[in-house]
């Protein structure tokens, strides 16, 4: 059954690691923002608890992690851990970046969302985001 929240989506987008490429977490985040959601975008090199910390203190809706660097086998569990330890369990973790389909599927399994390739239309993605806190959400 589908819900209406009576807010606008409140969306974390992160950079982990020391992946300095930021252009695309940059554009994904004015686009969700053209999009009507409230974006709070973290900047570069934060470690997965900071993430977490951020996504509870800004009280989000999801978290869109953008990784390039390779490390998304790491990083992406250490977040779930951390959404766990602080209870985080109606929060959406997604992201995006150079992650092959394989490891994709394996970080579903351990509960992290859809995860986007480079080339995704902006529309998939916040549609996906849209229809995820429409589902799960309920404020």
């Amino acid at each position: 059954m589908s819900k209406t929240l009576n807010r606008p989506i409140r969306i974390l987008v992160a950079k982990v690691g020391l992946d300095g490429h930021d252009r695309g977490a940059k554009v994904i985040a004015t686009s969700l923002r053209d999009a009507g959601m409230e974006v709070i975008y973290t900047g570069l090199r934060q470690t997965p608890e900071m993430v977490v910390n951020t996504a509870l203190q800004e009280d989000v809706d999801a978290i869109g992690v953008s990784i390039l660097s390779g490390a998304h086998m790491t990083v992406f569990p250490k977040i779930v851990e951390f959404m766990k330890q602080k209870k985080l369990t109606n929060v959406l973790l997604t992201g995006g970046g150079i992650i092959p389909e394989s490891d994709m599927e394996k970080l579903k399994e351990i509960g992290v969302g859809e995860l986007f390739a480079p080339g995704t239309t902006m529309v998939t993605i916040v549609d996906y985001i849209r229809d995820w806190a429409n589902e799960n959400r309920n404020f």
